[in-house]
């Protein structure tokens, strides 16, 4: 099924996403990665509010390449999402409702998905070039030291990505796997 949402995540889209659903996401979202996560980690630790709203929010795990001339970023392809396991849970327990990355992600992941009713969508790898012609607008919010890793706020329209893990947990790595596995 095709969905067109947008953004920011209502638990009402959340609800009507099945695994392997394909999703055209048009509005904001956050930009972090690695680094990012670790500081807003740090942040909560010191007892610091983050420095972006969390809630209903959608996080894209990539690392943009610079602009051409033009452009409002470089290539924007999708990075590996379980480089961000150890941080993920805790920030969809404060609200976060959506990451795009690629690859599997951990058991503590996917149970604080299906907790909070969140959902982990995949972005195509390799295919950075072309998702960069559906961001329209890209702003660094925070972390400017970090380079390719600061947090951005990104305005995107029409983003393609396929729905891996659903708010019931059923993960599109391993039903795929199923159906094409030969007995």
């Amino acid at each position: 099924m095709e969905h067109k949402i947008k953004l920011p995540l209502t638990s009402e889209a959340i609800e009507g996403f099945k695994s392997g659903d394909y999703v055209f996401l048009t509005g904001e979202l956050y930009v972090a990665r690695d680094a990012a996560h670790k500081r807003m980690n740090e942040a909560l630790d010191q007892g610091n509010n983050l420095p972006i709203p969390i809630k209903n929010q959608t996080i894209y795990y990539m690392g943009p390449s610079p602009a051409r001339q033009g452009r409002a970023i470089g290539s924007a392809g999708p990075t590996t999402a379980s480089r961000m396991d150890k941080y993920a849970p805790r920030l969809l327990d404060l609200g976060l409702k959506g990451m795009v990355g690629k690859g599997k992600r951990s058991k503590e992941v996917i149970d604080a998905i299906v907790r909070n009713k969140a959902v982990y969508f995949a972005a195509v790898g390799g295919a950075g070039a072309l998702l960069s012609k559906c961001i329209k607008e890209s702003e660094v919010i925070c972390y400017d030291d970090l380079g390719a890793e600061a947090i951005r706020k990104l305005y995107v329209e029409d983003f393609p990505v396929i729905v891996v893990i659903d708010s019931k947990g059923n993960n599109l790595y391993e039903t795929a796997i199923l159906k094409y596995k030969k007995d």
